[in-house]
């Protein structure tokens, strides 16, 4: 069950889930990176997070419903997946990355994703709808259609080749 957030003010809500150093950048290895496992979003994080705020963050984001973490028989590494709320967090990092890119120094190769969703919407639509069929199991209503995620990745590739 989520935690009662200290005001009925929204923002401060999003924020008391949100707002930390962290929590967004394990979201976004999961949706973007597609890292499910413990060592996969401890090992392949370019900002180097600590095993121990690791830990702590998945603890948060399960317990404020943002994550689920299947159990895993001995041997076995867990999975994380999102959940709708956790699906429904990529606007919000659109809407960011948009802004790092206008006031803050960024790299083209580590942007052009953000800057390719904030151009177009549908592109966001289609990647929340490839999220919610690989973590939820909906499937996508249109299966035919061009998947968001190949051409978000096959941009960053041409982005990186061509610098």
């Amino acid at each position: 069950m989520p935690a009662q957030p200290r005001s009925g003010c929204a923002i401060n809500a999003a924020v008391e889930v949100l707002g930390d150093n962290w929590s967004l950048i394990v979201l976004r290895d999961i949706i973007f990176g597609n890292r499910r496992h413990f060592r996969e979003l401890l090992t392949c994080n370019n900002e180097g997070i600590a095993s121990n705020m690791l830990a702590s963050r998945l603890k948060k984001l399960i317990d404020e419903g943002l994550l689920t973490r299947a159990d895993a028989a001995r041997g076995q590494r867990a999975e994380y997946s999102l959940t709708e709320a956790g699906i429904q967090t990529l606007p919000v990092m659109v809407a960011l990355g948009t802004w790092g890119m206008t006031h803050r120094e960024t790299s083209r190769e580590l942007t052009i994703r953000s800057r390719l969703m904030a151009e177009d919407p549908q592109l966001v639509d289609g990647l929340m709808d490839e999220l919610r069929e690989t973590h939820l199991g909906v499937p996508r209503p249109n299966p035919d259609a061009p998947r968001s995620s190949e051409r978000l990745q096959a941009a960053y590739e041409a982005e990186i080749a061509g610098s």
